[in-house]
């Protein structure tokens, strides 16, 4: 039911894109994912993130450590520690959770490093293909540009519209 309610909606809308007084549009679709996979420095950066943010993961994972091996030690020693010391060892281990918290905001949050180290990385190669892909629309007279590797409404792609090799060639990938 969401799939018949989901091209419904999209026919509604396609039907306000393409005018109905008879021009013809032309359409062509790209595989921004497959264009991508070709570029030698969006690989590189990909490399580089995967890289960085391994290594978050590593300084996170041990600072995971140090607070499970501060809950372990309180909790054997539990018993022998006076109601002061028990709060002083809580209030460390709160202290490390929010470090944990910090950490992961500071490296994976939506300003954090790995963000802006991916937008200074993969942005100027996005917008590389974004333009070549203006630069042969205009070329070939194209009017609609879809892509196939994130629209899930694209089901079938004839290759007379698949423009994805004329966009690595203008790149220089070819």
């Amino acid at each position: 039911m969401r799939s018949i309610l989901f091209f419904l909606v999209l026919f509604v809308k396609m039907s306000f894109i393409m005018p109905l007084h008879g021009q013809n549009q032309r359409l062509a679709v790209v595989d921004t994912e497959y264009i991508l996979k070709k570029v030698p420095e969006y690989n590189q950066a990909q490399a580089e993130l995967d890289r960085l943010s391994a290594q978050f993961e590593g300084e996170i994972e041990a600072l995971k450590s140090e607070l499970l091996a501060l809950q372990r030690a309180l909790n054997a020693e539990k018993v022998l520690l006076t109601e002061e010391m028990i709060k002083e060892r809580e209030e460390a281990i709160a202290k490390k959770e929010k470090q944990i918290y910090d950490t992961q905001r500071k490296y994976f949050g939506p300003e954090g490093e790995l963000f802006k180290k991916r937008k200074s990385l993969i942005k100027p190669i996005q917008d590389q293909v974004f333009n070549a892909i203006q630069e042969v629309s205009r070329q070939k007279k194209i009017d609609i540009v879809l892509d196939k590797a994130n629209a899930i409404a694209v089901l079938f792609v004839s290759d007379k519209v698949e423009i994805s090799d004329d966009i690595l060639n203008k790149l220089g990938y070819r």
